[in-house]
Order: structure tokens, then sequence, then C-alpha cells
């Protein structure tokens, strides 16, 4: 609970700065990708419903809500990586951009997938552990594809993304990213394949493979499309706000923004180590 709280906090704010710094860049993204923002916010609807039904209802009836959960969940992940394929492709429309777009969301579901399993593999122990642990290996080989068609194709359909990542001295400067990020992957994978419960050490590994993973990709399209707030058509600069608006924006974040912080790392500390029975008392 904790958790979820805190982590829809961040949709919230990154939703609402977005609209405030960048209002024409706002309108153009949403306007693209209006049916995918739409089962979006299904998906969440339904996870936030299910979420706090489910710790209320009879146990005969947690099923239905478990179901719902699940609904939400790969409904939220997918219209995700939909909008993440067709951003990257600059919202073409053609067939092959379509495929893409779905093979993205089908691999970004099975990379929250991997960060979910590494979670529980974090927080649980016995038999949901061990099921976790093939979740997580399973998820770890997909979301590793997209990861790599994903870095295929950025420099294919871009001449511009080309040259930033493949000339020199760049290519030298930017090689640990792909590089650490590959290696993440096969140390985690080597742990999975190895896993020995009883050990009951580096369980946190998996976990911090995922953020930082998850950190890298971040880090390698920001920096593929910058300046580039809509890829080919408005740059930060020509689509930020009113310099009035972004001091207003401003002030607001320097609050918001440490709370936000705050409050995750006391979650993370007060609900540190393995997950014990929900008891109210």
């Amino acid at each position: 609970g904790p958790f979820w709280d805190a982590n829809e906090t961040w949709l919230v704010l990154g939703v609402g700065l977005l609209l405030i710094a960048f209002p024409e860049a706002h309108g153009i993204i949403l306007g693209e990708l209006y049916l995918p923002v739409t089962v979006l916010l299904v998906g969440l609807i339904l996870r936030g419903v299910a979420f706090d039904f489910r710790a209320k209802v009879p146990t005969a009836s947690k099923g239905i809500w478990d179901r719902l959960f699940f609904t939400g969940s790969l409904l939220a992940a997918t219209s995700q990586g939909y909008m993440l394929g067709s951003y990257v492709l600059g919202f073409e429309k053609n067939l092959l951009a379509q495929l893409f777009a779905l093979m993205s969301a089908i691999c970004v579901a099975m990379g929250y997938a991997f960060i979910g399993g590494a979670w529980l593999i974090m927080k649980t122990e016995g038999s949901l552990q061990l099921r976790a642990v093939r979740w997580t290996r399973l998820a770890l080989g997909f979301m590793m594809l997209g990861i790599i068609a994903v870095s295929i194709v950025n420099p294919l359909v871009s001449t511009a993304m080309f040259e930033k990542w493949f000339t020199m001295p760049q290519a030298i400067m930017l090689a640990p990213i792909p590089a650490v990020c590959f290696l993440s992957a096969l140390i985690t994978n080597y742990y999975l394949s190895h896993f020995r419960p009883e050990l009951k050490v580096g369980n946190w590994l998996p976990f911090a493979a995922a953020v930082l993973i998850f950190l890298l990709c971040f880090q390698g399209l920001a920096y593929s499309f910058y300046p580039y707030i809509v890829p080919n058509r408005i740059t930060l600069w020509d689509g930020a706000a009113a310099p009035e608006s972004l001091q207003f924006m401003a002030v607001g974040v320097a609050v918001v923004f440490p709370a936000i912080i705050g409050y995750t790392i006391v979650s993370y500390r007060v609900f540190w180590g393995k997950a014990t029975a929900l008891n109210y008392y």
C-alpha cells in the first residue's frame, strides 16, 4: 500500500509538469496518443480500485479483484510500452511502426514484470519467492529483447541519432551505458539460474539491477532525443512555456519534489525487510 501510494504520485507529478512546462508538446503527444492514454487511465483506475477493494472483501471474493488488478496492470503496462514505441518512431502510422509499437508494448510489460519479480525475490520467502525467480528470469529475456530492438531502431531511423552514438569521441564516452546495462542483465541471469533460497544472500541484487538497467535506458533515451521533446518537431526551447509559468512551477516543484522523495524514503525504511502476513493490530 505505501509503495503504491508513493509511486502513483510520481506519475501525477510528471504529467502535471509536462502540461505546465511544455503545453504545446503536451497537446501534440496526447493528441497523437489519445487512445493508448485512455487505455492507460482505464488500467490505472482498475488497479487503484482493485488494490483497495481486495484488502477489504472476504477471502472468497479476493480472486475477482486479483484478476481485475492483473487486467488493469496489463493494460497500463502495455499502453505505456505502445506509447514509447510510437514516440521513438516519431508517431509514424505505417504498418512497420505499428508492429514496432506493439513489440514495445509487450517488452515494456515484461520489463515491469521483471521489476515486480525482482521486488518479490527481495521481499518474500518460500514458494512465492521461488516462483518469482522463474518469472523474473523469463521477463528479463523479453525486456532485454526490447532494449536491443530500440537500440537498433533508434540510430537507423535518425541520422542525427546515429551520429550522436557512433561518432568519436562520443562512441567511447557512451560505451559504458550499454556495457553496464548488459553486464547487469548477465549477472542477474546468472544469479537467478543458480538461485539458492537457503543462502538468503543477495536477494536484493535483481531489484538493484532492475533499477540500474531502467536508469541507464532512460539516460540513453534522453541523450538520444535531446534537445527534442517531440521527436524531430519541437525542441525544449521552442516548446517551453512562458517564463512566468516556469517560475511559478519551479516554486511548486521546490516544495513538492523533496516531500515526495522524503516520504518515499520513509516508506522504504519503515517497511524494510521481508514482507509478513497482513495484520491491522
